[in-house]
């Protein structure tokens, strides 16, 4: 069995001023446990923002001098660390000698990156399978698949995030691999007249590529469907771009606009080029405009993201639109259409936007967007938020994150509050997945998670840490964990397949899995059906129909 090193941290550090450029897609293979719940039940004011990231990781982890926090199962506000502690990217380093042979550095225990909602990657990996074609593996994100799915941790009773960690014995694997889930929740959305009014600019894409079926007339339908949707004190504003950009509904109040607005809708076609700069550009215009104090500002970008006019960059296109961004928060969301769709652009767009990303190609999905995930996200649980996790040396060999490749931050940089994290919404879910190689007869805590971020309203940084220890990661994978984690590890594993991890029998020269034991995909389409029975959840029997129609589509 191969050894597993962590994923190397090749961006830098994302701030308002300069993005991080793309992370290369590392090859990786992606796995999720069942376990014990552990959710973290403490939270506080954060230290200085300007203290180095925590280093009590580094020769034994966080509490492991039997304090606070140091046992399985406990948690509580993350350690502070001491200023100038430890080496950089909290990597202890070896000396360079003749002697001890090429610069090796020792194995980092702390991994830091930004919270991630977006799902795009899995719908649209969706649609591919559904027209008999497989992904590119280029456009698949393991984190963007296993969000996609509904997960059973328990939510914070106030704002801000509950923090539950647990895992399982790889199966099939050597005793001293582990499969470890750090999962993140926020408290349910309100009601909806609880929640403050919206102010959306629609950007629509109207050039001549999304003339075709499930392009246009989807987003037409998905815009009729929102303005029944909206209350009448929220605004909408609607800007279409081809080869130039149109100013169409200037800031608008639902209310008694209603039929005024569906007009506008019902006049949008087809034109020529694609020209997304543009479009982004006067839409954030459009919004400083039209900004409404106390009111949820956002840019909603529809498109099949295709850019062939005008800048085509994602980091060129939100320089012209920074100010907008940083002086009066207004976020993006990126909504994907499109059978040939510009995944990297729109993903870059909306991670460096400070917003996220989904994809529909249906009724049904734009009902679930429009009606659902965008009415939950018109208001924000937390900032910038970042999730840093701690493993013991003295219990942990190895680690390796699956995904998050594009939302690398810096160890040092985890209570930098001027690095950018992710925006989260009310009953949000986010989760991380790592492999974890356990060393010999390995007792005691594994890792200790902690989430930061800043408050929406008064921006003031809050932090809650959960903890697990390695009795709590040794049960079954597919006999002891619950059937919403078994899902998520099916999800998990299909996206692995999907990026060209090879599985138990297959021949040929497809990347060899990073994981051990990956399951076939004959296995795993199984496994969904029985959960899907078992969760009575229909996403879940879609998945199932999704590995077999790629299982298909590979012979």
């Amino acid at each position: 069995m191969k050894q597993l090193t962590r994923l190397s941290k090749l961006t830098k550090p994302r701030t308002r001023t300069q993005p991080h450029p793309k992370a290369y897609r590392a090859a990786t293979a992606v796995l999720l446990a069942g376990g014990l719940l552990l959710t973290g039940c403490s939270a506080g004011d954060a230290a200085d923002s300007n203290k180095s990231a925590e280093r009590s990781a580094i020769g034994g982890g966080p509490g492991a001098d039997g304090g606070p926090g140091s046992g399985p199962g406990t948690a509580g506000p993350a350690d502070r660390a001491e200023e100038g502690g430890g080496q950089p990217d909290g990597e202890e380093k070896k000396r360079d000698t003749a002697d001890e042979g090429e610069f090796a550095p020792e194995p980092d225990y702390l991994s830091t990156f930004a919270l991630d909602v977006d799902t795009a990657s899995y719908g649209y990996a969706l649609r591919t399978l559904g027209e008999g074609r497989l992904p590119d593996p280029a456009t698949v994100r393991p984190e963007e698949f296993v969000n996609s799915f509904r997960q059973d941790y328990e939510p914070p009773e106030g704002d801000g995030f509950s923090v539950t960690v647990d895992g399982a014995a790889a199966p099939g694997a050597d005793d001293d691999w582990s499969l470890l889930r750090v999962g993140l929740a926020t408290r349910p959305a309100d009601h909806a007249g609880q929640r403050p009014p919206a102010a959306l600019t629609f950007v629509i894409d109207i050039s001549g590529s999304m003339a075709e079926p499930g392009r246009l007339d989807l987003v037409k339908q998905s815009l009729g469907i929102l303005t029944d949707e909206l209350r009448g004190d929220d605004s909408i504003a609607l800007v279409t771009f081809s080869e130039e950009a149109e100013t169409r509904l200037p800031m608008t109040r639902v209310g008694d606009s209603r039929a005024r607005i569906r007009d506008v809708i019902s006049e949008l076609a087809p034109a020529r080029s694609t020209n997304v700069g543009a479009g982004v550009e006067t839409g954030y215009a459009e919004a400083v405009d039209g900004l409404r104090k106390g009111a949820t500002n956002r840019v909603v970008l529809l498109s099949d993201a295709l850019a062939n006019t005008g800048e085509t960059e994602a980091d060129v296109i939100l320089e012209h639109v920074a100010e907008a961004r940083e002086e009066h928060g207004i976020t993006l969301f990126g909504v994907g259409v499109g059978s040939d769709y510009g995944d990297a652009l729109m993903e870059q767009l909306a991670d460096k936007g400070d917003g996220h990303t989904t994809y529909v190609s249906n009724r049904k999905q734009a009902r679930k967007v429009f009606v659902d995930q965008l009415p939950m996200s018109l208001d924000l649980r937390a900032r910038d938020a970042k999730a840093q996790v701690a493993f013991d040396r003295d219990t942990v060999e190895r680690f390796r994150l699956i995904g998050y490749e594009n939302r690398a931050v810096a160890d040092e940089d985890f209570r930098n509050d001027g690095v950018d994290g992710g925006e989260v919404g009310p009953g949000h879910t986010v989760t991380a997945l790592y492999a974890v190689k356990l060393r010999p007869g390995a007792s005691g805590q594994v890792a200790k998670a902690t989430v930061r971020w800043l408050d929406p309203g008064t921006r003031a940084p809050r932090e809650r840490s959960g903890s697990v220890g390695a009795s709590a990661v040794d049960g079954r994978l597919w006999g002891d964990a619950k059937p919403r984690l078994q899902v998520t590890a099916v999800a998990a594993y299909f996206a692995e397949a999907l990026r060209g991890g090879r599985a138990p029998g297959d021949d040929g020269d497809a990347r060899e899995s990073a994981l051990p034991t990956a399951p076939g995909l004959g296995e795993l389409e199984e496994r969904a059906r029985v959960l899907a029975d078992a969760t009575e959840d229909r996403s879940v029997a879609d998945l199932a129909e999704a590995i077999d129609r790629a299982d298909r589509a590979r012979d």
